[in-house]
């Protein structure tokens, strides 16, 4: 579950073995865990974030979308 960027408390990783998934980023909280798609940008699922944080997360996988993504492709091709 490699970490690709820190945020705070927020830590944005991808899981090694997910299949065929559109492209997407975990963010893990001290209180759960938030999936958001990459493309476009939206809330996958939700385990225990509190609504305020989770749109607070959606700004920045929003204001850092691209360098997800091209993090998200590199650890397809690993």
């Amino acid at each position: 579950m490699p970490t690709v960027m820190k945020i705070g408390t927020f830590r944005f990783h991808f899981y090694s073995d997910e299949g065929n998934e559109p492209p997407h980023i975990h963010v893990a909280t001290p209180d759960g865990e938030c999936k958001f798609w990459l493309q476009p940008v939206r809330l996958a699922r939700n385990k225990g974030v509190a609504p305020l944080i989770v749109r607070k997360i959606e700004k920045m996988v929003f204001e850092n979308q691209l360098f997800l993504m091209r993090k998200y492709y590199e650890s397809r091709n690993e």
